[in-house]
């Protein structure tokens, strides 16, 4: 069984006693030169009052075991508190002979929800699409990868109908399916027709609107209590809404088999099993809120979980407000093309390969602008030229020159094996891990690898399962990119300081073996966190 923060903190606070948690992992390289975990002192005399933590009680903690507790080397109180650190060397042992276990999302224990992800922003044309919305196209698209990669079925709404989109999403690497054929609204049509208002100035609808629906009944009973808008009354019905109802509603009918990952259907597969995510522009929410009821009200067995996900206004520095998502992208493109012809020193936008790369670091550039901000605050967005740089330790750009730097390591060592220089990779569990003994290598595994998995799955699973009362749910996508760039800063500043592949000396090559194997692991993690945002790995930048 894999280690894990999570357990190993579990393990800890259990040993102090009954009450609730005390101690924290150590992030910062300062602390980690002493210690890995701490329990602060006043924590402590809350719970002991001003006597020392019983000796029993630390012997306990220093000899812990359990699934997934790491082993612990020593444990003695300091001034700022119990001070623990773990048996390094065995816990690299772990974690390096069994990368696999730490760079790919752990498997779910239990059974996993169905989601039906709708982002009503992808009705519409590229050419009208805000910057507010496309900010909620790519959280709705990230939120997807992540819950896939935990076995969640994930079904998306809309389908793409406008002929320019998919081109588009495409460019931006969003995974979002095409349309196939319109699902049949005949039933939520007749039904609508039944409910709609005595029209009292058959002139004074919108052309195409078949009339209005009131909703006043259906706020009092359920929208009130659940969080929705006391001003929603009715709602205009037109053959577009009935289209997209129509759609929401085959998505959650459909079932698992229809599932993008066709896993079997759950006992309970009806509609009451979804959780029905709305990913919506701030602009977006209040029409969302008239979609929600009107749904309830056209159709009895519309799922009773009705969730929104709410993105934040987006304010631009440095272009005009009024800038669409396909001139954002053709902005920030042409930025990328002039930084890296001026860094190269010459016009490279000819070379077919290197055009592929400044389309992914275009769009690397954009997801990390967008979404390395908790989805429900505004995002300031600065879109002067300076902004795109390979040194900036906050940007897209920074983080993928930091994945070509690391295939650049791996090529030239075995570049160097083809030479006879080094010899072939021995067997990982053959490796010696106490010659890892450099902080930054510490700080790494750490701080990156071990807590990868845990990352992972709490990203998973804020905004479901949804037990909550209410109408919003909250969602971290963020934490995805900015893990990302803090793991790029961790190992540029290792890789600037340490030299990897030294002198071809054989007594010299256990230390590269484990430090080669240590950076095997930061690239598979890179590798899938990029994967969680739809960003392929690059080679040279």
């Amino acid at each position: 069984m894999r280690l894990g923060v999570e357990e190993t903190l579990g393990a800890l606070n259990s040993a102090l006693g009954p009450g609730g948690p005390v101690w924290f992992k150590e992030t910062h390289a300062r602390h980690l030169r002493a210690r890995d975990f701490l329990a602060p002192r006043r924590a402590l005399q809350a719970r002991f009052g001003d006597d020392q933590v019983p000796e029993g009680v630390v012997h306990a903690i220093v000899g812990l075991q359990g699934p997934g507790v790491a082993p612990v080397l020593c444990c003695a109180p300091t001034p700022a508190g119990l001070a623990l650190q773990l048996q390094r060397s065995a816990v690299f042992e772990r974690v390096l002979c069994s990368v696999a276990a730490y760079a790919a999302p752990a498997a779910p224990t239990g059974p996993t929800p169905r989601v039906v992800l709708h982002c009503p922003a992808l009705r519409g044309s590229p050419s009208t699409l805000r910057l507010s919305q496309l900010r909620a196209v790519l959280v709705a698209d990230h939120l997807a990868r992540i819950l896939q990669a935990h076995k969640v079925s994930v079904r998306r709404v809309p389908a793409v109908r406008d002929p320019h989109m998919p081109t588009f999403l495409r460019q931006l690497r969003v995974d979002w399916p095409e349309v196939s054929e319109k699902p049949s609204t005949e039933a939520l049509r007749n039904r609508a027709i039944a409910e709609l208002s005595p029209a009292r100035e058959a002139g004074a609808l919108p052309p195409g609107t078949l009339g209005r629906v009131c909703l006043k009944e259906l706020m009092e009973e359920r929208g009130r209590t659940a969080g929705y808008d006391p001003s929603v009354d009715s709602c205009l019905v037109t053959e577009d809404l009935l289209s997209l109802l129509a759609e929401l509603q085959e998505a959650v009918q459909a079932g698992a088999e229809g599932s993008s990952l066709g896993l079997a259907a759950a006992p309970d597969a009806g509609a009451d099993s979804y959780v029905v995510l709305h990913v919506v522009s701030c602009e977006e929410e209040f029409q969302q809120q008239k979609l929600d009821l009107l749904w309830w009200k056209l159709d009895h067995q519309a799922p009773l979980t009705q969730k929104h996900l709410v993105c934040g206004p987006v304010k631009v520095t440095g272009a005009p407000s009024t800038l669409t998502a396909p001139e954002y992208y053709e902005l920030r493109h042409a930025q990328v093309c002039k930084v890296s012809s001026l860094k190269h020193g010459k016009d490279l936008e000819q070379d077919p390969a290197w055009m592929e790369i400044f389309r992914v670091l275009s769009v690397a550039t954009i997801k990390f602008e967008m979404l390395s901000t908790a989805p429900q605050s505004q995002l300031l967005l600065a879109l002067a030229d300076s902004s795109i740089s390979t040194k900036g330790s906050k940007s897209g750009t920074f983080v993928m020159y930091n994945c070509a730097r690391l295939a650049t390591l791996f090529e030239g060592y075995t570049c160097s094996v083809e030479q006879g220089l080094y010899p072939t990779f021995p067997p990982v569990s053959s490796l010696d891990f106490s010659l890892l003994r450099d902080e930054g290598e510490w700080l790494l595994l750490f701080n990156s690898i071990l807590p990868f998995p845990d990352l992972l799955r709490q990203t998973a699973a804020l905004p479901l399962p949804c037990p909550t009362p209410g109408l919003h749910v909250a969602a971290r996508t963020e934490t995805v990119c900015k893990f990302l760039v803090q793991l790029s800063m961790d190992f540029s500043s290792y890789y600037n300081r340490v030299h990897i592949l030294g002198e071809p000396r054989p007594h010299l090559f256990g230390q590269m073996f484990a430090r080669l194997q240590l950076l095997r692991a930061v690239r598979d993690v890179l590798h899938t966190g990029l994967a969680m945002l739809g960003l392929p790995p690059l080679s040279h930048i």
